[in-house]
């Protein structure tokens, strides 16, 4: 037993030797090597106050080609590519022409119709007048014959003379009630007339207008550019941005369905918040990134800013104040197309000759900005004094020097040494 006892003693007590020994040797090492934490360099130069702007590119003119407005709803056929050259005279957009040639039979087969009714209600005018003229004869000689009849004389009775003037007054009044009902039959076969003449000028009026959008069915470019699509935005959603028209689909009377653009003078436009809209001014340089062309930066300059602010209801409430802000790009890259989403990057103020460290590298430490200095394997806590402070790079009065690293992420509490 006191054998046991003495070799498990022996054993617990080597293995605190190695324990102590590895721990010393660890600390040792670590006091010679930087602790792996980013950190970034204390530099004097040029300090660079930007503003970063987001906006669409769009040129400065462009052609669009919409669909008919006379043809209805058409459904697309046929439809160049998004980016893909034409020439002028190019077929860029074809429509299905079924509906509209079914409407054009329809038309025809009521011009037709019209056509008949016309010739009908003339023929049934010329019998009605042939009726009428004959009732007329008949009408006028039974007035004579009672007239002849009234002027016998003392040759007949008293009573046949007053039957006579009776006679007579009744042909007379008969004979107007003819001439009556001609002319009204006349007026009212007029008017039947000229209502179907109407409607034979309504069907030829739709006919030819449904021949003229027939030919309207195929679009062409007026002159030579890339085609750029637009977006469709009868099946887009509120949430996110509309697709671009494609074959099958539907476009209402009007709609815009592409554009020609003229590449040669591109433009930025962009969103200009109120806070910042006394820091820029026309003629000012920037940089613009286009996140479609990636590795390139394009120089600008900003053309115009709106006079007038613009209430954006869309974003959030309440709802801010924007100016229309319209920069020129300077350089012109085959690969940039209409629609493409870039970034502006405009330098509002410059300070130079001061020292500079990232903004990222500025802590705070019980309401005071400190930065933490890399001394061996440790980081030292400083408090430092801003001057300007930028997205990217901040202005330091005092607490570091140029050439000194500090760390760009807030060490951890155990490699943190604090001047007293």
């Amino acid at each position: 037993m006191k054998w046991e006892y003495r070799r498990s003693h022996i054993t617990v007590t080597g293995m605190v030797l190695v324990a102590l020994t590895a721990t010393g040797l660890f600390v040792t090492a670590g006091r010679g090597s930087a602790p792996d934490l980013p950190t970034a360099e204390v530099i004097r130069g040029e300090f660079v106050d930007t503003l970063e702007l987001r906006g669409e590119i769009r040129p400065q003119k462009s052609v669009v080609i919409s669909s008919p407005m006379q043809s209805g709803e058409l459904q697309i056929l046929r439809l160049v590519k998004n980016g893909a050259p034409v020439k002028a005279g190019d077929v860029v957009v074809e429509f299905d022409a079924t509906t509209l040639r079914r409407t054009i039979q329809d038309k025809q087969s009521e011009l037709k119709q019209a056509d008949a009714e016309i010739e009908q209600a003339k023929a049934q005018a010329r019998l009605k007048d042939e009726e009428n003229a004959t009732a007329l004869i008949k009408a006028s000689y039974d007035v004579q014959r009672a007239k002849l009849d009234l002027y016998r004389g003392e040759t007949v009775s008293r009573v046949d003379n007053e039957t006579a003037k009776l006679s007579f007054a009744d042909a007379e009044r008969r004979l107007k009630e003819i001439e009556q009902r001609a002319q009204s039959d006349r007026i009212s076969a007029e008017a039947d007339r000229a209502s179907k003449v109407r409607k034979r000028e309504k069907a030829l009026f739709d006919l030819a207008r449904a021949e003229d959008g027939l030919k309207k069915l195929q679009l062409t470019a007026p002159t030579g550019g890339i085609v750029n699509v637009l977006p469709n935005y009868r099946v887009g959603s509120m949430m996110g941005r509309a697709p671009e028209f494609r074959q099958g689909d539907r476009a209402w009377p009007g709609s815009a369905i592409l554009e020609l653009p003229d590449l040669s003078s591109v433009h930025l436009l962009a969103r200009l918040d109120e806070t910042d809209r006394s820091r820029l001014r026309p003629g000012q340089e920037a940089i613009v990134r286009i996140e479609a062309v990636p590795g390139r930066e394009f120089k600008a300059r900003i053309n115009s800013i709106s006079m007038l602010a613009r209430v954006d209801y869309g974003s959030s409430w309440p709802p801010p104040r924007n100016f229309d802000l319209d920069l020129i790009v300077l350089e012109v890259d085959p690969r940039i197309r209409p629609g493409m989403t870039a970034v502006a990057r405009i330098a509002t103020e410059r300070v130079p000759d001061v020292v500079l460290v990232p903004s990222e590298a500025i802590f705070q430490r019980n309401g005071a900005p400190v930065v933490y200095r890399l001394a061996g394997s440790q980081f030292e806590e400083r408090g430092v004094r801003v001057g300007r402070r930028g997205k990217e790079q901040t202005i330091l009065v005092g607490g570091v020097e140029p050439g000194e690293r500090i760390a760009s992420r807030r060490p951890s509490p155990d490699i943190i040494k604090r001047l007293q």
